[in-house]
């Protein structure tokens, strides 16, 4: 029984033991696994290469169209309103010289007629005196022979009855002034846009009666940033009356309208950091006949003002610039650089790279996941090699293989 035992127990520690010295055999007779080098393979990427060119850049700015004459019409005299033009309504269109306001007149015709009047006795005084220093001079030569002193000419008297005349003509002109100025006259063609009388209302001199506009001429002010200033000649353009092109939404549809860069307003704005821009247009609303859907006061446009300084300037869709103002590019070596570059402008297609690019650069126009400096990269037209050519037939073929899986 002790026998069998011991039989039954050492037979499976032989065979754990046998398991360990062939395991320890295997493991001492087997070969290292073969050392096979780590490649990296080189990206292939869509790559162009760029150039600076001659860009003239188009400045967009906004702004309300307003009067280029605004005036708070005041009346000279004082008196009792008797009549209002029927123009002269808030809205109410006119041209230069139409009587909007007519005061009352009767005291200011008493005062002409009693200016004529003094002016008749004056100069009848002043005819009396002429005739009397003839008289004197006569009378002198007759009774001595002496030259005749100033005032026994009567001279003096003459001089004062010269005065008496001319005072007489001034206030017969001011007389006539101040009846003329109670008729209220529209000083250019405009609009009213404010009335502060009404008919018997009484009226003193220097009281404001209306607040007109001209409508010859409207004004735009454009706010010019300082970095748009690089492309905008300001004082040479608006001496060459360069166009500018204005643009709203009116009744639903875009209307454009022309007007011309005329000047600047020279003074940096304290607070926004912009200069002014002003932007003349000529009849704004359209009187001339043309047809054209007048431009209002008040309305808000955008314009486009085209620049006549060419910049050289390398253009790059606006999705090839980074975050970080870079943008990748490839050297002689197909390895990839992460270039900073200097921003002129950027719009929403488009970036303008004043500096960091040379001519000749070649800019990566593809997708790169993570790059980074020294990436090993190559071109469609790089020669290919066996192992590349594979790898890429495998991508393609994985590529299908999920495209393939999803439908």
């Amino acid at each position: 029984m002790k026998n069998s035992i011991l039989v039954k127990s050492g037979i499976p520690l032989i065979i754990i033991l046998a398991a360990f010295i062939i395991a320890a055999v295997m493991i001492s007779s087997r070969k290292p696994p073969e050392q096979m080098p780590v490649e990296t393979k080189a990206l292939l990427v869509d790559a162009k290469s760029v150039s600076p060119e001659p860009v003239n850049f188009v400045v967009r700015s906004q702004g309300n169209v307003v009067p280029k004459h605004e005036t708070a019409l005041s009346a000279q005299v004082s008196g009792r309103v008797v009549s209002v033009s029927d123009k002269f309504i808030v809205g109410g269109f006119f041209k230069k010289g139409d009587v909007l306001v007519t005061l009352e007149q009767d005291d200011y015709i008493t005062e002409l007629n009693l200016a004529q009047a003094e002016l008749a006795q004056a100069q009848a005084a002043l005819e009396e005196e002429i005739a009397r220093g003839k008289v004197a001079a006569e009378d002198w030569r007759t009774v001595k022979n002496i030259p005749p002193p100033e005032l026994g000419l009567r001279k003096p008297q003459l001089a004062k009855e010269q005065a008496n005349v001319k005072a007489a003509k001034a206030k017969l002109e001011r007389a006539k002034r101040n009846l003329d100025r109670t008729q209220i006259r529209a000083p250019y063609n405009g609009i009213v846009v404010e009335r502060n009388i009404d008919l018997g209302q009484f009226v003193s001199a220097g009281t404001t009666v209306s607040t007109v506009y001209s409508t010859d001429t409207a004004e735009v002010r454009l706010p010019i940033t300082d970095r748009d200033l690089m492309f905008v000649d300001i004082e040479n353009q608006s001496a060459q009356t360069s166009e500018v092109i204005l643009q709203a939404t009116v009744g639903g549809q875009m209307r454009t309208w022309r007007g011309r860069l005329v000047r600047s307003e020279g003074v940096l704005d304290s607070i926004s950091r912009v200069i002014y821009a002003v932007v003349e247009v000529i009849d704004p609303y359209q009187f001339n006949g043309n047809g054209a859907v007048p431009l209002r006061f008040g309305q808000f446009v955008e314009a486009q003002i085209m620049s006549h300084q060419s910049k050289e300037l390398t253009v790059l869709p606006r999705s090839l610039l980074r975050l970080d103002n870079t943008v990748l590019t490839v050297n002689d070596e197909r390895e990839l650089e992460i270039t900073p570059v200097s921003i002129a402008r950027t719009t929403s297609t488009q970036a303008y790279i004043s500096d960091g690019l040379d001519s000749g650069t070649m800019v990566v126009t593809s997708a790169v996941p993570n790059p980074y400096n020294g990436m090993k990269v190559r071109l469609p037209d790089d020669p290919v090699l066996p192992a590349e050519a594979e790898n890429d037939k495998e991508a393609d073929s994985q590529d299908v293989s999920v495209s393939s899986g999803g439908q």
